[in-house]
């Protein structure tokens, strides 16, 4: 696994909470975060069906663009009785065309749970998948998955996306009502974050 001696990353998304999360994973590094759209990038299309395919579209395109290492994540929540839906397409059940409602998101994942009668615990996922990348093009790949449940009704203001209904296994509250250091203590992407810290950081 090639080691990561730089002092700066170029991460890969225009998500806020998402970059929010990232600088504070990676705080402990003392390693200088810029988001793609502080660096005023475009958002490329990403065409693929998995995770991986998705985040090395978006870490090749910022690399291509800038020269810079970067670090791109491509997550999502996958719910089993619905055959892992959404999954990849996790953003785009938000999508309104004037933006991104995930009052609404979470609202059609438990219409479509009722819809097929899930029984309870509806038990889910959040997954995140990480390609490092330099700017010769290798990469490094690293994966964390949260267990957990899909609840109703949603429940708590912090986190972003789907966190007011999922509580993760071994909790009795959803990712919304937990504070930003609880999350980040064992978050999907706080865990795909330590397998690179052990890999390419240690």
């Amino acid at each position: 696994m090639r080691p990561f001696e730089g002092k700066a990353l170029l991460v890969a998304t225009h998500n806020a909470g998402k970059l929010a999360e990232m600088r504070a994973l990676l705080a402990p590094l003392g390693i200088t975060v810029t988001g793609a759209a502080e660096a005023g990038l475009g958002e490329p299309v990403e065409t693929e069906d998995n995770f991986l395919g998705n985040a090395r579209i978006k870490a090749r395109a910022a690399m291509e663009a800038t020269g810079l290492p970067v670090l791109a994540d491509d997550s999502g929540i996958s719910i089993d009785a619905l055959d892992g839906a959404p999954g990849v397409y996790t953003a785009d059940w938000a999508e309104t065309g004037q933006g991104r409602d995930f009052g609404m998101a979470m609202e059609r994942a438990w219409r479509e749970l009722e819809a097929v009668n899930a029984p309870l615990p509806r038990s889910a996922q959040f997954r995140c998948t990480l390609v490092l990348m330099w700017p010769d093009g290798h990469d490094e790949v690293f994966e964390g998955v949260l267990p957990g449940q899909v609840v109703w009704p949603p429940r708590g203001a912090e986190g972003h996306g789907y966190d007011p209904i999922f509580m993760p296994d071994g909790h009795q509250i959803t990712l919304g009502e937990m504070t930003v250091e609880q999350k980040n203590s064992l978050s999907h992407r706080a865990r795909a974050v330590a397998k690179m810290m052990e890999g390419s950081f240690a």
